[in-house]
């Protein structure tokens, strides 16, 4: 009796002194955790047309480059129609001045276009002048 007495009192004594200094959880964004998000501000697109902007650096060997102008007035990307292919296909980008499509979007046997990586923008975003969200230490692997 006087051990389950002493238990219930430890017990009732973490709860109080719990309570005490209890603090509401604060997100990285700084708004309260239970706070419907904020709508971001539209972003502008770094460069207008293609072929104005330099090519973006990457910051590790692996990354899919990003793309330095607007997309917003291309056509959808589908299986049929791709409007990135008439830039950067293998049959124009030499004539367009474009970065070629890297081997990994060709079947290698036929050489043709792969069908699976049709939606470039899976991998390949647009790249807009934003500030971090939070602060970033990253630190690539391709000396630049």
């Amino acid at each position: 009796m006087k051990k389950t007495a002493t238990i219930l009192l430890a017990s009732l004594l973490t709860a109080i002194v719990g309570c005490a200094s209890y603090e509401p959880l604060v997100s990285m964004r700084g708004a309260d955790v239970a706070a419907p998000d904020k709508a971001p501000e539209a972003m502008v697109y770094a460069g207008k047309r293609p072929g104005t902007q330099p090519l973006v650096a990457r910051t590790f060997s692996t990354q899919p480059p990003v793309i330095p102008h607007a997309v917003e007035n291309f056509d959808e990307v589908t299986l049929a129609e791709n409007q990135c292919l008439d830039c950067h296909g293998s049959e124009n980008y030499v004539k367009k001045n474009a970065p070629k499509l890297g081997d990994s979007h060709f079947v290698a046997a036929t050489k043709a276009f792969d069908p699976s990586r049709h939606n470039c923008t899976q991998c390949h975003v647009p790249q807009v002048d934003a500030p971090a969200l939070v602060e970033n230490r990253f630190v690539g692997n391709i000396k630049q």
